[in-house]
């Protein structure tokens, strides 16, 4: 009896995912950090024991993840896996979440701010290497904008990125900008209370003031209440 072109298929999705991983393996295996240079299309295709079509299927689609990064007529190199993908995944359930519930974009939130109030105590650790001078230009640009009726979500981004970088965690920082865009795309369709650009800065205004004085209980209770003015615009649907 033949095989069901169904179970080729599935076959073939089942060799595509052991490849990926394979190639994965490999970049383990061997050390290579993001940036370095993978072997040949020839070296692989012997090395793995696979043609030309199926390797390129696979490193199109660890491309398209960030775990490899193809330069035609250059080479294949080591990715940098940035979170794009995520980025993707959650604008796109957001954006469904909108016309629905808001569940999806609460629970988003959510993870936000149990990572953001969680790095409280870093933060305040991390005092010595803050950029007050950024945070201040920041906040103060903010309120400019403010004054005039405007939001300024790139000084919003920028507060926040002076933050968190001193803590050394780029994967934090990562996730923490993935976050805030996947917000702001979504903010002008999410409704408004509250958050007047004036009420915006004022919190941002009350964390850097607590941040100055070392104050973590103050510094804690002005994270929660920039998080509380997000949360009330989705409980009014």
């Amino acid at each position: 009896m033949g095989t069901s072109a169904s179970g080729r298929q599935s076959g073939a999705r089942a060799n595509q995912r052991a490849l990926q991983e394979s190639i994965k393996r490999l970049i383990v295996d061997r050390g290579l950090a993001p940036g370095a240079p993978l072997p040949t299309e020839f070296e692989l295709m012997k090395e793995l024991d696979v043609s030309r079509h199926p390797l390129r299927e696979a490193m199109k689609a660890l491309e398209a993840v960030g775990i490899v990064d193809i330069r035609h007529g250059y080479g294949t190199y080591v990715g940098s896996v940035p979170l794009a993908a995520l980025e993707a995944g959650l604008a796109f359930r957001g954006a469904l979440s909108v016309r629905g519930d808001y569940a999806d974009i609460r629970n988003l939130l959510e993870v936000r701010e149990v990572l953001e109030t969680g790095l409280v105590g870093r933060v305040l650790a991390a005092y010595d290497r803050l950029d007050f001078a950024t945070l201040e230009d920041a906040a103060a640009e903010m309120e400019r904008e403010a004054a005039q009726g405007r939001y300024a979500p790139a000084q919003d981004w920028r507060f926040h990125e002076a933050l968190y970088r001193p803590l050394g965690n780029e994967l934090v920082l990562d996730l923490l900008q993935v976050f805030w865009k996947v917000f702001n795309a979504l903010d002008p369709q999410l409704p408004r209370v509250d958050d007047t650009p004036a009420v915006t800065a004022q919190w941002h205004r009350a964390i850097l003031e607590a941040l100055r004085a070392r104050d973590e209980t103050a510094l804690r209770a002005a994270v929660d209440e920039h998080f509380r003015g997000i949360r009330a615009r989705l409980t009014t649907n």
